[in-house]
This record gives structure tokens, C-alpha cells and sequence, in this order.
């Protein structure tokens, strides 16, 4: 069973890149570690596997790595 995790963007944002979302839900430790994540294609967006590493994640964007799932809702 996945961890579920709501990831609200701040007022004004649009998106938040893949790399850095891993990193502030504390998926990833470093970036280095979610760029492998993401090249070694255990990465999905919306259930499918994303290999872009800046991919602009949008709020509705769902995006699964490691037993979490992150939805990306607004504040």
C-alpha cells in the first residue's frame, strides 16, 4: 500500500519541477538521487513512467515513486 502525501504549490506557482518535488516530500534526499529515481524509470506521472527530470508538475498531477503517492492539490 502506497503512502499518500498532499503537495500544495505555493500561491502564484503554476508547476513544480519532478526533480524538486521528490525532493521536498522527502522521497529523494538529493537531487542526484532523484535524477537516478527518475532515469532508472521508477518514476510515474499520472501512471505512466516519466523519464523527463524537470517535467512540470501540476496541480490534479499525480506522481508515484517508492511507496508514495503525491497529489498535487492547490492552497
Amino acid at each position: 500500500m502506497e503512502k499518500k502525501i498532499d503537495f500544495k504549490l505555493r500561491n502564484g506557482e503554476d508547476f513544480i519541477p519532478l526533480i524538486q518535488l521528490l525532493k521536498i516530500v522527502n522521497i529523494a534526499s538529493s537531487g542526484g538521487e532523484a535524477q537516478f529515481m527518475v532515469l532508472g524509470e521508477n518514476v510515474r506521472l499520472n501512471g505512466v513512467i516519466e523519464l523527463r527530470k524537470r517535467a512540470k508538475i501540476r496541480v490534479g498531477d499525480v506522481v508515484t515513486a517508492s511507496g508514495y503517492e503525491v497529489t498535487v492539490v492547490t492552497e
